[in-house]
């Protein structure tokens, strides 16, 4: 009995042991307590689920209706309007999970998909005060010893840090990357609200199947916290695409940077999705997107060092004074790191879709974790186009609105089958399907869909990263056969360069199709 009484009270001690830490950590802010943010979770989500259940599930309905389809888009956005509450009011981690769900425009209805995108660039902001205290503690001394001037307003907020533009004592004009304080004291209680709050709408939605993403951000939550990480991204891909003189990342100033302050030069330019930027300094669309395509397919098949959160607000483009294009890549924080067994393999299955080649498409999709015939609904998602598109053959079929209408009133029907392709699916694919979803969501906005080159360029790197790898392998084993192996790479190069400009030729005329290719 005193046993028990004993052990009772040492639970109960812990306890409030623990909250006391979080709420000193925290500023004493009662927001910071595990209990608190976790009832508010459970709260927004059953409240979300009486909302269906009171809204729209509350009857019958013939669902061929141009009534029921208005009645569930109502409802959804009611729904993503709670959410989005929640998230902004519990912050952090909640809002990574948002801007995630920002992204999958071609996988969730388009009202959660549109009211979550409003935190890619304006997620909730702290006041200065609180920037200036975590600059103190990590740096140890005033930010006015260090800055000569330091702007109150962000850049932008994001769901771990605020960016500020300031002028440094010497005079150079930097860009100041401080993590919310709350942030790193929270992140362990907002995963485990997180995954309590995923649980239960699987059993009130049997349908909902989020572990993955879960289990994802748990992984890469304290990643993306360490700045200095972050730091060093940034210079290994400067280094990495040097080649290109139109990509610019930002240099670090290490002497001034912390894993919770980032201090790097300042480049300006506009979101990339801003067409009255991109109209007003008379940037080529088709430019911007080409070069991003290429950046990415090199870093996907060629590197195997991705970027992988490139939303607008990450991406900016500008005109240069000698008229130059550039690409300013910035936010650093989460790279996906591939293997040379699944870039070999996820380059097979691209070359199998653009070939439409099925079994070839399920032998891939099978070495990538995809079981049966799920392979169809796979290459959709990688894609981002209906099965009847990718059997047509992507290249002769031209994107269109009814196509992406058709894409995301079916999201329903095959919800299911997509969160078991999600559960399969190799750990690596998630940030390439969430890299994917975000760069067709860049292109959506600047129409630019039915560029001949973004699959000239990608079926190049796949090509090659393809036959690297098989050089690679026999390189291993002492086998022969090397130049044989580069002489086929080559003709395959040739033939795809030779198809593609058939295919402009044919397609946009030959100005417009040399316009393209350059």
């Amino acid at each position: 009995m005193l046993l028990r009484r004993f052990l009772g009270y040492g639970v109960l001690g812990a306890g409030l042991a623990s909250a006391g830490w979080s709420l000193h950590t925290n500023d004493y802010d009662p927001n910071s307590l595990g209990i608190v943010r976790l009832s508010r979770s459970a709260a927004a989500v059953v409240d979300v689920a009486l909302t269906y259940k009171r809204e729209l599930y509350y009857r019958e309905w013939d669902k061929t209706t141009p009534e029921y389809k208005a009645e569930k888009s109502r409802v959804h956005k009611i729904a993503a309007e709670k959410l989005l509450e929640l998230i902004c009011t519990n912050k952090g981690v909640y809002i990574k999970v948002g801007q995630h769900i920002g992204a999958l425009e071609y996988l969730l209805p388009k009202e959660f998909v549109q009211t979550m995108k409003v935190l890619h660039s304006n997620a909730p902001q702290n006041p200065i005060e609180d920037l200036y205290k975590v600059i103190r503690q990590d740096l140890r001394c005033n930010p006015e010893d260090i800055f000569d001037s330091f702007e109150k307003e962000p850049l932008g907020t994001a769901s771990l840090a605020q960016v500020h533009k300031a002028r440094l004592k010497t005079g150079e004009v930097v860009a100041v990357k401080v993590q919310h304080p709350y942030v790193k004291g929270n992140s362990r209680v907002d995963m485990k609200t997180m995954e309590l709050a995923v649980n239960v709408l699987a059993r009130i939605f049997p349908d909902f199947k989020i572990h993955w993403l879960v289990e994802e951000s748990k992984k890469n939550l304290p990643i993306e916290l360490d700045f200095l990480n972050e730091g060093r991204n940034a210079e290994k891909v400067a280094k990495q695409f040097e080649k290109f003189s139109w990509l610019r990342v930002p240099k670090i100033y290490w002497k001034l940077s912390s894993s919770r302050v980032l201090v790097m030069e300042y480049l300006e330019g506009g979101h990339v999705t801003d067409l009255d930027y991109i109209r007003k300094n008379k940037i080529d669309t088709f430019a911007v997107a080409n070069r991003i395509g290429q950046l990415y397919s090199e870093m996907i098949f060629r590197t195997g060092f991705v970027h992988s959160d490139p939303h607008p607000g990450n991406i900016l483009v500008r005109r240069t004074p000698q008229n130059a294009m550039e690409i300013i890549l910035l936010d650093h924080g989460l790279y996906a790191n591939l293997t040379d067994k699944f870039r070999y393999d996820y380059s097979k299955l691209w070359l199998s879709i653009l070939n439409v080649d099925r079994k070839a498409m399920r032998q891939h999709s099978e070495q990538l974790g995809i079981k049966g015939d799920l392979y169809g609904l796979f290459a959709c998602m990688v894609t981002g186009r209906p099965w009847e598109t990718v059997m047509q053959g992507l290249t002769k079929v031209k994107y269109s609105k009814e196509e992406k209408n058709t894409l995301q009133n079916n999201t329903s029907l095959v919800l299911p089958h997509i969160s078991d392709v999600l559960e399969q699916v190799d750990r690596q694919m998630l940030l390439i399907l969430k890299t994917n979803d975000l760069i067709r969501g860049i292109e959506s906005t600047l129409r630019t869909q039915n560029r001949m080159t973004a699959f000239w360029v990608m079926s190049k790197c796949c090509v090659q990263s393809s036959y690297a790898e098989q050089r690679a392998h026999k390189t291993a084993t002492g086998s022969s056969g090397i130049f044989w192996l580069r002489l086929r790479e080559r003709w395959e190069l040739l033939k795809l360069n030779c198809y593609y400009l058939y295919l402009g030729l044919i397609n946009f005329g030959f100005l417009e199709a040399l316009k393209q290719v350059i």
